[in-house]
């Protein structure tokens, strides 16, 4: 009984102690401020807590008995005000440094904040010397002025909104894919193909002692990818529904605002299908759930570019969503493009094809939405496109989708999955000894399957109004500027 009686006791007075130092721990965690983010605070999260902030400084203004600070760390376009005695000013403290703030956060007394940090402690993490810094604090900067900085403009208002917008829209892109049913393929980005058959391809070759001038590491020329389709295609003789969305590169020799050496892509392949309206369909639904998602959770992002950066877009993005996208042939695109009292720099006639001018008046034409094209000249397309095996005029199982502001959107194609056609079409242009592994995907289970391929900085140029490509992108290519 002793011994028991001890045993209860001990256990007792470790008992005790354990609680101690989980009461002590308690306490010492009570008083640890709280990491949040801006965005965090700002939705009154820990309201009346001791909180830490990190972020960069976007405004400072000193009184005689405070400063007051907007800290952002960029997860909101809105930032932070802090409130701290003029005792923590630092010389330091200025436009576009990094500080860290600990302080209790408060309900703000003035409307236009719910919230405000009450600063204790403000450190300088990183310097900035403001007269140097290329960005001023009281000045809005054009999207010109600013691609000059590809290394800087993340800071701003406008692109920090627009990398926000862009990873949104990323995350939507994926989600839809997945509700409906889409297996995601990483294809590769160093291939032998020239899917579009352009030529317009970067040629990668090994570098260092090890390697001669020319010499091919794979045995032969491999290229940085213009497209994952083909692979999409090898993966869709086992998956009815396949996508992938990567980066893609043409070496296309031009420096204008709609083009780009690296970009990236949203391709989809659907087996078991016979009918292009299996393709529009999804172009569509995609399209409308990724804007619609992003005009929910970047509110104030989005609006930033409606209001400053495009006056007006909104009204074309509610349009464009308000209504069923139509469709027309090539045909009757022709027909009207020639019925046009307009002056177009390329010619109308059939066989021709369509330009961005003529796409950007056709979406006009078609009340400014979105507008399905279909059934193009055969040997306007790549040799994957379905014979159509119409008369007179021969036409191929293709689709581009043309959207307001920008042209082509999204162009894609059944494809042709009849052996004799297909190979016939190959030996023709020389390349059917390249493509062999291509006509064994039609001599072994082949269905009729169709795809298409989406620019996503074109997409994101649609729903902002941004005009120039290289402004929806993290990092422009220019040929006299650093590649970072």
């Amino acid at each position: 009984m002793l011994q028991s009686a001890a045993k209860v006791l001990s256990f007792a007075s470790a008992t005790s102690v354990s609680r101690g130092i989980a009461t002590g721990i308690r306490h010492y965690c009570k008083n640890t401020p709280t990491k949040l983010r801006v965005s965090q605070a700002l939705s009154g999260a820990e309201l009346g807590s001791n909180i830490k902030v990190q972020g960069w400084v976007r405004s400072v203004r000193a009184q005689k008995a405070n400063v007051f600070l907007h800290v952002n760390d960029g997860s909101s376009l809105q930032s932070l005000q802090v409130v701290a005695s003029s005792e923590l000013s630092d010389p330091l403290l200025t436009f576009g440094s990094a500080v860290e703030v600990t302080g209790i956060l408060k309900k703000s007394p003035h409307q236009k904040q719910p919230v405000e940090l009450d600063a204790k402690q403000i450190s300088v993490v990183g310097e900035c010397n403001p007269v140097d810094f290329p960005f001023k604090i009281k000045e809005r900067h054009g999207l010109e002025y600013i691609r000059q900085f590809p290394h800087l403009r993340c800071r701003t208002n406008a692109f920090s909104s627009l990398l926000r917008i862009r990873s949104e829209a990323t995350a939507a892109i994926h989600s839809y894919f997945k509700d409906n049913g889409f297996v995601e393929i990483n294809t590769p980005i160093i291939t032998s193909n020239d899917c579009e058959g352009a030529g317009e391809l970067f040629q990668v070759e090994p570098s260092g002692p090890d390697y001669a001038d020319g010499e091919n590491f794979f045995s032969v020329p491999a290229y940085l990818t213009v497209s994952g389709q083909l692979h999409l295609e090898v993966v869709s003789g086992a998956f009815s529904k396949v996508y992938t969305f990567g980066p893609t590169f043409r070496a296309e020799n031009s420096q204008s605002r709609r083009h780009l050496a690296e970009f990236y892509m949203v391709e989809a392949e659907i087996s078991f299908t016979q009918s292009l309206e299996d393709l529009t369909k999804v172009m569509e639904d995609m399209f409308r759930f990724a804007t619609e998602h992003v005009l929910a959770h970047c509110v104030e992002d989005v609006d930033l570019f409606h209001k400053h950066v495009t006056p007006g877009h909104r009204d074309t993005v509610d349009a464009m969503l308000k209504n069923s996208f139509p469709v027309i042939t090539y045909r009757e695109a022709i027909d009207i493009l020639h019925r046009s009292s307009e002056r177009f720099a390329f010619p109308t006639d059939w066989g021709c094809d369509l330009k961005t001018e003529h796409e950007k008046y056709l979406v006009k034409h078609c009340g400014n939405i979105p507008v399905f094209v279909t059934d193009y000249p055969y040997d306007l397309k790549p040799f994957y496109a379905r014979d159509n095996q119409d008369h007179p005029e021969r036409t191929a199982a293709a689709v581009d989708l043309l959207v307001p502001g920008v042209g082509e959107l999204c162009g894609g194609s059944l494809r042709e999955e009849r052996l004799n056609l297909l190979s016939a079409r190959l030996e023709e242009a020389g390349l059917e000894d390249v493509y062999s592994w291509y006509l064994d995907l039609r001599r072994f289970g082949s269905v009729p399957h169709g795809g298409f391929g989406l620019g996503f900085e074109r997409y994101l140029q649609c729903i902002l109004g941004v005009d120039n490509i290289k402004d929806v992108v993290p990092f422009p290519r220019f040929s006299h500027s650093c590649l970072l």
